[in-house]
């Protein structure tokens, strides 16, 4: 499901105003670094995958979640679903339809690091009503701490610690917490929030855990 005109333009002047985009690696792929990267899928997929922001491989495809973190999620599924290994990487994409892909920030950032809580925020809004008003699931995994965290941008200080305080616990990988979420003026929503850790291999206290806990939420959520 693609943006709408209005959308669009939305995000494009929230990063004309942007520094820290990776500049480069757009130039290099022929990008605009003004286009989110948003694989947002059709509305009524009942499930999500929240990240953190779109990295190289996210560039080049103008798709999320299909660079080597994206891959390892992609593939998890793919077995889950058929019994056999993703075949290649265009199967991967197609898998990718069955779900709604979104992230905290939709640009690269240089060095790959974690944009800034001013820039998260910044676009917090139009990623929120993205959630709220574009998509009519409930359900969301989130990947790693940045991401899971997001949802308590702009909420009150008790929310904050709900999921600051939900972080620390041993069980985050395999319990799960609701939250809700308002667009703008607009509708509040409801949504439950499956945490997993970042499927990155820098990650190293989870990175070989990673597939077989993906695996669990997704048993867990009947998918």
């Amino acid at each position: 499901m693609p943006l709408d005109e209005v959308q669009r333009q939305a995000f494009h002047r929230l990063a004309a105003q942007l520094d820290g985009v990776d500049l480069e690696v757009y130039r290099r792929f022929g990008k605009d670094p003004q286009e989110p990267i948003i694989g947002l899928g059709d509305a009524d997929v009942p499930v999500a995958f929240f990240g953190r922001d779109p990295g190289r491989e996210e560039v080049r495809h103008g798709e999320p979640f299909v660079g080597s973190g994206g891959q390892i999620v992609r593939k998890v599924i793919y077995r889950h679903l058929h019994g056999e290994p993703m075949p290649d990487f265009e199967a991967g994409l197609e898998l990718g339809r069955r779900f709604f892909w979104i992230n905290t920030v939709p640009y690269k950032p240089i060095g790959n690091k974690a944009w800034s809580m001013k820039v998260k925020r910044r676009f917090h809004p139009l990623m929120r009503q993205l959630l709220v008003e574009s998509w009519h699931g409930e359900t969301i995994i989130t990947l790693g701490r940045e991401a899971f965290l997001w949802f308590g941008i702009d909420q009150p200080a008790a929310v904050r610690q709900r999921l600051e305080q939900f972080w620390q616990r041993e069980d985050r990988f395999s319990a799960s917490i609701e939250i809700e979420l308002q667009a703008g003026e607009g509708a509040t929503r409801s949504f439950r929030l499956y945490p997993l850790p970042h499927p990155s291999p820098l990650n190293q206290t989870w990175f070989k855990r990673f597939p077989a806990l993906l695996e669990e939420r997704l048993k867990q959520l009947g998918v």
